[in-house]
């Protein structure tokens, strides 16, 4: 923090003051407890980060690509010698677990070792002779300046889904952390600093709405990258094509799993428990609607119900604790209201998590694992993202039944299948309309080897965060057609 007690900008390779006039506390979500205050930068300071990563990319962007790496090798380094402090920021801001929070900064870590791979990962491909005498082949150039806005679940590893990639490949970047969450990504820069990168190929920028819609409409951004809601991803894409760029964006989600009866109850419970409160259901890959089919629900349910109503919430840093709070009262008070929709619309209350006293923390945004039985599949409870620890239960008599109740909602990021039948496990991954499958899997989570998809209206765009499809996004084609003649004076 500065002597404003503002967090600072990184543009150009320096740490700025900002120069806005409003600010927002940025609160410990389980005591309610002020940790700093980050600026809402006005546009100007968009402009300078724009400017300085133009100016950077000029020069970046011939650099060979094995040299461009080479600050990542360091970042890589750097980010494992302070993966615990790193972790504990998260909880801090975020209210998750230690353990939650140090398996995101791994993920982060996972995605810049993947980026160092940028040397083969950005060939292109050659052919000789398409004709007597001329070759053609395809090469890889970066897009310019890209940016990301990041969410707040994930302060560590979000920008990681996209800025060793971009960097590698020759592009310069800005970053834009949640408003919410902004200290991690704040130190997560103190080590870059030390990398070594040029001045301005790396820029972080602190703010909310305006500083997002002034990244938007930049004419020298040609590159946005997105993580949030539904609604917002819609808004930034919108804008982003608007104004002629290209766009990924991830939006919300409604991940199902369908328990079969032939299913492992008990390791079916332990895994989904995990799945459905980690991070108290604040990731896009949360289970939060599960659909029992046949006989199934009696054995599931009076598992998991014990595992839900044991489970320790408190403090991410205090000893034990299995589950943190949400992040603001804003979100509690948002999910116990949906909690009372569903309950109006006919579902039954199973196990109610709605104001919890946890000691020592009173102040906190805490919801306590919530179960709800009997949701109609039309209900606004099951077409709605809780984003918390609440988890939603149907029923059908068929897998083909399940299917079509799964394939019925909007959101298509992740669905799972609990069961030991390999004919319904196939039927399954081909049918479902989601681009991450889980197979006795609670969190169908990609590698950062592999892209992380979205169907529908969870994701919008074309290509996805990480892998492949990141070095397609932060590059452009150009095809050459070539001939060299031996005699020049040759009339064609």
């Amino acid at each position: 923090m500065n002597e404003k007690g503002l967090m600072y900008n990184y543009i150009n390779g320096e740490w700025r003051t900002s120069a806005a006039a409003e600010s927002l506390e940025v609160l410990n979500p389980a005591n309610a407890e002020t940790l700093t205050c980050v600026p809402l930068s006005p546009v100007n300071e968009v402009e300078q980060a724009a400017q300085a990563a133009l100016r950077a990319y000029q020069e970046w962007k011939r650099v060979p690509v094995v040299k461009r790496i080479q600050p990542l090798f360091k970042l890589r380094a750097l980010l494992e010698e302070h993966v615990d402090e790193l972790s504990r920021l998260i909880v801090l801001e975020s209210g998750k677990t230690f353990e939650e929070a140090k398996g995101e900064i791994v993920r982060a870590i996972e995605n810049v070792e993947v980026a160092c791979g940028m040397p083969t990962l950005m060939q292109g491909d050659f052919s000789e002779d398409i004709s007597t005498g001329i070759d053609e082949f395809m090469i890889r150039q970066p897009v310019g300046v890209a940016a990301c806005i990041c969410p707040f679940n994930f302060p560590g590893m979000i920008a990681f889904w996209f800025f060793p990639y971009a960097v590698a490949a020759g592009n310069t970047y800005i970053v834009k952390p949640s408003e919410r969450v902004p200290m991690t990504m704040q130190r997560v820069f103190e080590l870059i600093d030390q990398c070594g990168f040029p001045k301005g190929v790396i820029n972080l920028v602190n703010g909310s709405r305006q500083t997002v819609n002034a990244i938007l409409d930049h004419p020298d951004i040609r590159a946005i990258s997105f993580v949030g809601s539904t609604s917002v991803a819609k808004y930034v894409y919108a804008r982003a094509a608007a104004n002629g760029k290209r766009a990924q964006c991830q939006g919300g989600a409604k991940n199902p799993v369908i328990i079969m009866p032939d299913a492992d109850m008990e390791t079916s419970v332990r895994i989904l428990a995990d799945s459905v409160y980690g991070c108290a259901g604040q990731r896009c890959a949360a289970v939060s609607l599960g659909v029992m089919v046949g006989d199934a629900e009696k054995p599931f349910l009076e598992a998991f119900t014990e595992v839900s109503r044991t489970r320790t919430v408190g403090f991410g840093l205090d000893k034990d604790v299995q589950m943190g709070p949400l992040i603001s009262a804003a979100s509690r008070d948002r999910i116990e209201g949906l909690i009372a929709r569903g309950v109006a619309e006919g579902a039954t209350l199973h196990l109610d998590g709605r104001r919890p006293v946890v000691k020592g923390y009173e102040k906190g945004y805490f919801i306590k694992p919530t179960i709800l039985t009997h949701v109609s599949p039309n209900s606004e409870l099951a077409k709605t993202e809780l984003f918390g620890p609440v988890f939603s239960i149907m029923h059908a008599d068929s897998l083909d039944e399940a299917i079509r109740q799964i394939n019925t909602n909007s959101y298509g990021n992740m669905a799972c299948i609990f069961t030991s039948s390999g004919a319904s496990a196939r039927k399954f991954r081909n049918e479902v309309e989601a681009g991450d499958i889980g197979v006795n899997i609670g969190i169908a989570a990609p590698m950062a080897f592999f892209p992380f998809s979205g169907w529908k209206d969870s994701f919008f765009g074309t290509q996805h965060a990480q892998s492949k499809d990141a070095v397609d996004f932060f590059t452009q084609k150009k095809v050459v057609v070539e001939r060299w003649p031996k005699d020049w004076t040759r009339k064609f």
